[in-house]
């Protein structure tokens, strides 16, 4: 995948009639339509391991509007690697929504499981008999969340300036911010703002770092410049408002840059307001990392505008 087309963008937002924030994106969004943003850093290593190991395909899981699913799914085909979907919700078909479309027609093997197995994803006997049904597969977690998805987004921030005082990104399971803030230089500060309920993401990159980094003291000293934002998810993952639709259609509008309703929209919301409010300067550089996911707003069509 040519990641020589993630760019950096210098955007002016304005905030009043006198007065506009600037700052720069980098555009993960556009590495692939579909393998896009962090999903392709964190498919990237463990796709390697697949061909180092000499597994027969790949599993991963996700549920019926995964982004990572169908990014897997691609990735997969292009390299020529069945892969195999384990969707939560055995009420689910192939036909149920574009994403789960989409999977399939990259050639992914869907399995519906019940939400109360799907849950117990982490246990041995549930991968053990995943394995027997598809043996010599490699098992990436839900959401690419393991070390090699970490250490492939290491890559986002090496390949700009690094050297900004305010890094925003959206989190879900924490791999992407986890790569981001180890790559980070110390006077950054690293923001993830959290598309799902609870404090978890917090504890979740902690241990990530801890299992790249072996030392408590220097975990201490990067987790001292991460602010984790959990309360900023406009009522859970999935939920989407009008106030939403009309930040996202007017991001758009001034800027043209797309945002998913999800994801992006969030954290870029939660950056403009730090902004408004001061904590961001405006003598401060500033860096939004496009972490794509934009095919989740085909839900959205005839909402968000430039769906």
């Amino acid at each position: 995948m040519n990641t020589s087309n993630s760019i950096i963008q210098e955007i002016r937002f304005p905030i009043s009639e006198n007065e506009s924030f600037c700052f720069e994106v980098k555009r993960d969004d556009l590495i692939d339509p579909i393998v896009s943003g962090n999903k392709w850093r964190k498919l990237e290593y463990n796709l390697l391991k697949v061909e180092e190991l000499n597994k027969t395909g790949i599993i991963t899981f996700g549920g019926a509007f995964s982004n990572h699913l169908v990014a897997t799914a691609k990735a997969a085909q292009l390299g020529g690697v069945p892969s195999v979907g384990v969707v939560r919700g055995d009420e689910l078909t192939s036909d149920s929504n574009p994403t789960l479309k989409a999977c399939t027609n990259y050639g992914m093997e869907l399995v519906f499981v019940s939400r109360a197995a799907y849950s117990g994803q982490c246990e041995s006997t549930y991968m053990n008999d995943l394995l027997m049904r598809f043996p010599g597969h490699y098992i990436v977690p839900e959401g690419g969340k393991n070390y090699y998805g970490m250490i492939g987004c290491q890559h986002i921030l090496k390949e700009t300036d690094n050297d900004y005082d305010h890094v925003y990104l959206a989190g879900g399971t924490g791999t992407t911010g986890a790569g981001v803030l180890v790559s980070s230089k110390g006077k950054t500060k690293v923001h993830v703002i959290s598309s799902l309920k609870g404090d978890f993401l917090y504890k979740d990159i902690q241990e990530m770092l801890i299992l790249a980094l072996f030392d408590e003291e220097i975990v201490g000293d990067f987790m001292e410049r991460l602010e984790v934002v959990s309360d900023n998810y406009f009522g859970g993952y999935g939920k989407v408002n009008e106030e939403l639709i009309t930040f996202i259609n007017d991001v758009f509008h001034q800027t043209h840059l797309k945002l998913d309703p999800i994801y992006t929209s969030k954290a870029f919301f939660n950056m403009i307001s730090d902004y408004k409010s001061g904590k961001i300067k405006s003598t401060d550089k500033v860096l939004f990392i496009h972490t794509g996911g934009l095919q989740g707003a085909e839900v959205w069509k005839g909402k968000i505008d430039w769906v």
